[in-house]
Protein backbone atom coordinates (compact mmCIF):
# COMPACT_ATOMS: atom_id res chain seq x y z
CA UNK A 1 0.00 0.00 0.00
CA UNK A 2 1.35 3.60 -0.77
CA UNK A 3 0.84 5.38 1.79
CA UNK A 4 2.38 9.04 0.61
CA UNK A 5 0.81 11.67 1.49
CA UNK A 6 0.50 14.44 -1.04
CA UNK A 7 -1.55 16.76 0.66
CA UNK A 8 0.66 17.87 3.63
CA UNK A 9 2.23 21.37 2.71
CA UNK A 10 5.49 20.97 2.94
CA UNK A 11 6.15 18.69 -0.12
CA UNK A 12 5.58 19.99 -3.09
CA UNK A 13 5.58 17.07 -6.05
CA UNK A 14 5.14 18.88 -9.18
CA UNK A 15 3.98 16.17 -11.93
CA UNK A 16 2.99 12.33 -11.35
CA UNK A 17 4.24 10.16 -13.76
CA UNK A 18 2.57 6.74 -14.41
CA UNK A 19 5.74 3.87 -13.85
CA UNK A 20 5.29 0.45 -16.02
CA UNK A 21 4.11 -1.72 -13.01
CA UNK A 22 6.32 -4.92 -14.16
CA UNK A 23 9.42 -1.90 -13.92
CA UNK A 24 8.29 -1.24 -10.19
CA UNK A 25 7.92 -4.71 -9.09
CA UNK A 26 11.17 -5.67 -10.71
CA UNK A 27 12.94 -2.69 -8.73
CA UNK A 28 10.84 -3.96 -5.55
CA UNK A 29 12.62 -7.12 -5.77
CA UNK A 30 15.91 -5.81 -6.13
CA UNK A 31 15.43 -4.54 -2.44
CA UNK A 32 13.06 -6.89 -1.04
CA UNK A 33 13.77 -7.79 2.86
CA UNK A 34 13.53 -12.27 2.54
CA UNK A 35 12.53 -14.06 5.41
CA UNK A 36 11.37 -11.35 7.66
CA UNK A 37 7.87 -10.15 8.60
CA UNK A 38 6.48 -6.28 8.49
CA UNK A 39 6.81 -4.86 11.71
CA UNK A 40 2.98 -3.53 11.47
CA UNK A 41 1.49 -0.24 9.66
CA UNK A 42 3.21 0.75 6.69
CA UNK A 43 5.02 3.69 8.04
CA UNK A 44 5.36 7.36 5.50
CA UNK A 45 7.99 9.80 5.20
CA UNK A 46 7.86 13.18 3.91
CA UNK A 47 10.27 15.77 4.39
CA UNK A 48 14.02 17.16 3.10
CA UNK A 49 17.14 15.78 1.85
CA UNK A 50 20.66 18.48 2.76
CA UNK A 51 23.02 18.57 0.77
CA UNK A 52 26.24 21.01 0.78
CA UNK A 53 28.04 22.79 -2.15
CA UNK A 54 31.48 21.60 -2.18
CA UNK A 55 34.38 21.23 -4.02
CA UNK A 56 34.95 17.84 -5.87
CA UNK A 57 38.06 16.34 -4.48
CA UNK A 58 38.41 14.44 -7.96
CA UNK A 59 38.62 17.41 -9.75
CA UNK A 60 40.31 21.08 -8.98
CA UNK A 61 37.95 23.86 -9.82
CA UNK A 62 35.08 22.18 -10.16
CA UNK A 63 31.82 22.13 -7.31
CA UNK A 64 28.75 19.22 -7.03
CA UNK A 65 25.87 19.00 -4.41
CA UNK A 66 27.29 16.52 -1.63
CA UNK A 67 24.57 14.62 0.34
CA UNK A 68 24.50 15.48 4.14
CA UNK A 69 21.79 14.15 5.68
CA UNK A 70 17.79 13.72 5.76
CA UNK A 71 15.18 15.25 8.15
CA UNK A 72 12.16 14.24 7.82
CA UNK A 73 8.82 13.38 9.91
CA UNK A 74 7.48 9.40 10.13
CA UNK A 75 3.64 8.56 10.11
CA UNK A 76 1.47 5.39 9.93
CA UNK A 77 -1.15 5.02 7.59
CA UNK A 78 -4.03 7.54 9.07
CA UNK A 79 -1.65 10.18 9.23
CA UNK A 80 -0.49 9.85 12.38
CA UNK A 81 3.05 11.05 13.40
CA UNK A 82 5.10 7.91 15.11
CA UNK A 83 9.12 9.34 14.88
CA UNK A 84 11.33 11.34 12.75
CA UNK A 85 14.42 10.02 10.77
CA UNK A 86 17.84 11.72 10.35
CA UNK A 87 21.59 11.76 10.10
CA UNK A 88 22.85 8.36 10.71
CA UNK A 89 20.91 7.16 8.70
CA UNK A 90 18.64 6.85 12.20
CA UNK A 91 14.71 6.32 13.06
CA UNK A 92 13.25 7.50 15.50
CA UNK A 93 10.38 6.70 17.51
CA UNK A 94 8.19 8.67 19.81
CA UNK A 95 8.56 6.07 22.59
CA UNK A 96 12.09 6.55 22.03
CA UNK A 97 13.14 3.18 20.62
CA UNK A 98 15.70 4.27 17.71
CA UNK A 99 17.11 1.73 14.78
CA UNK A 100 20.16 2.51 12.88
CA UNK A 101 20.59 1.42 9.01
CA UNK A 102 23.41 0.20 6.91
CA UNK A 103 22.61 -0.06 2.73
CA UNK A 104 22.41 -3.68 1.86
CA UNK A 105 20.82 -2.88 -1.18
CA UNK A 106 20.11 -0.10 -3.68
CA UNK A 107 18.16 0.35 -6.92
CA UNK A 108 17.24 3.44 -9.41
CA UNK A 109 14.12 4.63 -8.40
CA UNK A 110 11.79 4.25 -11.64
CA UNK A 111 10.53 7.36 -11.50
CA UNK A 112 13.20 10.57 -12.59
CA UNK A 113 14.51 12.91 -9.95
CA UNK A 114 13.20 10.46 -7.64
CA UNK A 115 16.25 9.33 -4.49
CA UNK A 116 16.83 5.84 -4.97
CA UNK A 117 14.97 2.53 -3.21
CA UNK A 118 16.90 1.12 -0.67
CA UNK A 119 17.63 -1.95 1.39
CA UNK A 120 18.75 -1.13 4.90
CA UNK A 121 20.19 -3.31 7.47
CA UNK A 122 19.16 -2.10 10.83
CA UNK A 123 20.50 -2.15 14.79
CA UNK A 124 18.70 -1.05 17.37
CA UNK A 125 20.55 1.60 19.25
CA UNK A 126 17.97 2.96 21.79
CA UNK A 127 15.54 2.03 24.65
CA UNK A 128 15.30 -2.04 24.27
CA UNK A 129 12.18 -1.77 23.82
CA UNK A 130 9.29 -0.42 22.07
CA UNK A 131 7.95 0.18 18.55
CA UNK A 132 11.66 0.33 16.54
CA UNK A 133 13.41 -1.87 18.85
CA UNK A 134 13.02 -5.57 17.00
CA UNK A 135 13.52 -3.64 13.76
CA UNK A 136 16.39 -5.56 11.50
CA UNK A 137 15.39 -4.49 7.95
CA UNK A 138 14.02 -1.29 6.30
CA UNK A 139 13.35 -0.61 2.97
CA UNK A 140 12.43 2.62 1.39
CA UNK A 141 10.34 2.49 -2.17
CA UNK A 142 7.95 4.84 -4.12
CA UNK A 143 10.38 7.56 -3.88
CA UNK A 144 9.41 11.02 -5.27
CA UNK A 145 11.88 13.86 -5.20
CA UNK A 146 14.72 14.50 -3.46
CA UNK A 147 17.49 14.06 -5.37
CA UNK A 148 19.98 16.51 -5.27
CA UNK A 149 19.74 19.83 -7.21
CA UNK A 150 20.83 19.66 -11.11
CA UNK A 151 22.84 23.30 -10.85
CA UNK A 152 23.87 26.35 -8.74
CA UNK A 153 26.87 24.70 -7.18
CA UNK A 154 29.84 27.07 -7.75
CA UNK A 155 32.63 29.44 -6.17
CA UNK A 156 30.12 31.15 -5.19
CA UNK A 157 27.75 28.94 -3.45
CA UNK A 158 30.04 27.35 -1.97
CA UNK A 159 28.69 25.87 1.88
CA UNK A 160 25.51 26.92 1.40
CA UNK A 161 23.05 23.78 1.60
CA UNK A 162 19.77 22.67 -0.32
CA UNK A 163 16.96 21.35 1.24
CA UNK A 164 15.25 19.40 -1.70
CA UNK A 165 11.47 17.87 -0.84
CA UNK A 166 10.67 14.20 -1.01
CA UNK A 167 8.02 11.38 0.06
CA UNK A 168 8.87 8.24 0.60
CA UNK A 169 7.15 4.49 1.72
CA UNK A 170 9.20 2.70 4.21
CA UNK A 171 8.79 -0.94 5.48
CA UNK A 172 10.40 -2.09 8.86
CA UNK A 173 11.05 -5.59 8.83
CA UNK A 174 11.33 -8.15 12.12
CA UNK A 175 12.97 -11.67 12.47
CA UNK A 176 9.22 -13.99 11.78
Amino acid sequence: MECTNHDRPRVVLRHRVRVHRATARRRTRQVEAPGQRSAGDDRCREGVQIYECRARKDQAGQFEWAFVAPEADLFDTRGKTIGKHYAGPHWEALDGSKTAGTLKERADAPVAGAIPWLLLSAKSVGRPDGAFSKVTSIQRVNTAGGSAPQGGCTQATLGTTARVDYTADYYFFTPR
